[in-house]
């Protein structure tokens, strides 16, 4: 996670205020231990897409706090996803949003909505879809943050190969005086 976003979100006392039991629990930490997206860690993308999903729910007069609590839970699946797991039946994209409700229904005391948007936050790729605002804000600010970790550690792997870095710079300078 960014050091400026992290501490922006940090500073956000009402935000911190709705997650800090959930934050706290040790197997929540436990989510350190795994990577989510490349570089990013299960942890940090939950706290990121947690703190989104607060933002926009709240400006829309939306149900925040359950938006921020079930963004923080929705991969609490505690296992490297990259490794086939031999009691899993199906894969992991489609099995692990309830794994991760199992696993926080038995730390935290969940209403509906929060269960519901932790099930379905991986639609379209699984068939059910949310039934809540709350639901599709969580689905979709999982995908954007999911992409952008991605794309940040992607765009400097690209650029660190020599060759396509010239080819770039060469490619531009063509195009910036045509």
């Amino acid at each position: 996670m960014k050091t400026f976003v992290k501490e922006i979100i940090d500073k956000d006392v009402e935000f911190q205020n709705i997650v800090k039991e959930l934050i706290e629990n040790d197997t929540v930490q436990q989510m350190k231990n795994y990577r989510q997206h490349y570089e990013t860690t299960c942890f940090e993308h939950c706290y990121t897409v947690s703190y989104y999903c607060y933002l926009i729910c709240k400006k829309y007069n939306l149900d925040y706090v359950s938006a921020a609590r079930a963004g923080m839970l929705h991969d609490l699946f505690l296992y490297d996803w990259r490794i086939r797991q031999p009691n899993r039946k199906g894969l992991h994209a489609y099995t692990h949003g309830k794994t991760a409700c199992i696993n926080a229904c038995k730390l935290f005391n969940l209403n509906k909505k929060e269960k519901d948007m932790i099930i379905n936050h991986m639609w379209p790729v699984t068939v059910n879809f949310p039934r809540s605002f709350e639901g599709f804000i969580l689905t979709f600010v999982d995908k954007y943050c999911a992409m952008s970790e991605s794309f940040e550690v992607l765009k400097t792997r690209f650029f660190l190969k020599k060759p396509l870095r010239y080819f770039y710079t060469f490619t531009s300078m063509i195009s910036f005086h045509i």
